[in-house]
């Protein structure tokens, strides 16, 4: 199986990205935020308390992304090349709770991705990204907060994947077509190194 991590961010395009890479070789997308998301929709104890945080511009708790995103790996499990994190982890405390449930299932993070964006340009996506989408947290405010919490408590977790030589620096600038070549140019060896088997 092909495990990816893809972090940057807000507003670095992880999105766009892994759906081009769900695309390519046939990876199942998580998305902490679009499973966070559902479970505010639905309303579920999980999504309030959730809500909460998010609101003010914080991380939900480890332990609830955790447990979405365990439950959803197992429930994929062999009906996909394998998956991509979009938003996970990203606390160094998550990635060590992410790289223990994968050994326990006799699986490993092959490759984080890190998708770098100037400042001013995130801003002016997640801004243009309110305008459209109606999130109440693509706010100026609630913006800044976000980077700051991305930087202070987020950042180190590139520092993790480095001592495992998993960690990849991919420039976010430019067009969509750009950036995903950049990318496919990293995993490629990678699946071929690892004789990674990948199904159409």
């Amino acid at each position: 199986m092909l495990n990816i991590i893809i972090c940057g961010a807000p507003g670095c395009g992880k999105g766009t990205q892994s759906d081009l890479i769900v695309s390519k070789y046939k990876l199942k997308h998580l998305s902490t935020g679009d499973l966070l998301r559902k479970e505010i929709q639905d309303k579920t104890e999980i999504g309030k308390e959730a809500e909460t945080y998010i609101s003010q511009g914080q991380l939900v708790p480890d332990e609830m992304i955790i447990k979405i995103i365990s439950k959803c790996i197992d429930n994929i499990s062999g009906k996909y090349n394998g998956v991509i994190l979009d938003g996970f982890p990203r606390t160094v405390a998550q990635a060590e709770a992410l790289e223990s449930f994968l050994i326990s299932r006799n699986k490993t993070s092959d490759l984080l991705i890190d998708l770098v964006v100037e400042k001013d340009e995130l801003v002016a996506r997640l801004l243009k990204r309110g305008e459209t989408s109606g999130r109440s947290d693509d706010n100026l405010e609630t913006i800044q907060k976000r980077l700051e919490v991305y930087h202070e408590k987020t950042a180190p977790v590139n520092n993790y994947y480095k001592q495992s030589n998993k960690y990849t620096r991919i420039d976010g600038m430019g067009s969509i077509d750009d950036i995903f070549s950049r990318i496919v140019n990293i995993i490629e060896p990678i699946i071929e190194s690892k004789n990674i088997n990948i199904k159409s």
